[in-house]
């Protein structure tokens, strides 16, 4: 029986959804997921490649005028949310690339161990040089203290207030029947996907859990960012950018890319 649906939104990512579609099929088993792949308007190659792909259940959403990548992606999700029908659901993003035929099967197991929790994933799937880790937990209660202390409310500090942690749309598993029950949307209060759906979950209870990176880098990696790298007009910062093509360069070599590439047996 099938028990988790995954989400996936494309917008003009050719070879990164390609790679990431062939990876699950290749390291997934698909009598336990069915994948949904909503495009959003990519009237490009994308599309063309994903009415090609057997396996899937593809959704050609169309864009509404104003609105921003982030809530477009976000609304994406809510439209394939809406046909769910399995226990579980699961977003990821098309550059996030799976390597381990355990993948799926691990974050079922993170989730039923115990029925209060609602949601496991990521909040940042990347894997930092100790250094930049004790750094980062020493500069932040210093920074929080100092804005304490001359009454400074609006700040940006990760992890706190309004800007706090949760489990990001490039790896989240929840429990599909609190959403239904709570009616919880991942484009909730208009914020970028799955933070207040995070919130709502968590504020009636639920248990919301992070996978350590270290661990979770086992079974998969995410780019961060592939689709505005792949697509720069949807960023000002041309610096973010170039290293970022770097870093998918070094990503598709660490997954055989172009060997997963060239097996289009892999969308039959």
């Amino acid at each position: 029986m099938q028990k988790v649906t995954i989400l996936i939104p494309n917008y003009k990512t050719l070879e990164l959804t390609k790679l990431c579609l062939r990876l699950i099929r290749k390291y997934t088993d698909l009598n336990l997921a069915k994948v949904i792949v909503i495009d959003n308007d990519s009237q490009d190659e994308s599309l063309d490649y994903l009415r090609t792909v057997k396996w899937i259940h593809l959704i050609e959403r169309k864009s509404v005028p104003g609105e921003t990548p982030g809530l477009s992606h976000a609304r994406a999700l809510d439209e394939a949310l809406a046909i769910v029908t399995t226990p579980y659901v699961l977003s990821i993003h098309t550059d996030t690339f799976v390597r381990n035929k355990q993948w799926l099967p691990f974050l079922i197991q993170q989730i039923e161990k115990n029925p209060n929790i609602a949601g496991v994933g990521s909040w940042k799937l990347e894997q930092k040089p100790l250094i930049n880790r004790v750094a980062k937990a020493i500069e932040q209660p210093i920074q929080l203290a100092f804005y304490r202390l001359i009454g400074k409310k609006d700040h940006g500090i990760q992890g706190k207030d309004h800007n706090h942690y949760y489990l990001r749309s490039h790896c989240a598993l929840y429990r599909a029947e609190l959403l239904n029950q709570y009616q919880l949307k991942f484009s909730e209060n208009n914020e970028v996907a799955g933070k207040g759906m995070h919130r709502g979950l968590a504020e009636r209870g639920h248990e919301m859990v992070f996978l350590p990176s270290e661990i979770l880098l086992k079974y998969m990696d995410h780019i961060n960012h592939g689709t505005i790298i792949i697509n720069p007009e949807l960023s000002g910062d041309r610096r973010s950018v170039t290293r970022g093509q770097k870093r998918i360069e070094q990503s598709l070599t660490s997954f055989n890319a172009y060997e997963i590439l060239q097996d289009n047996s892999l969308d039959q």
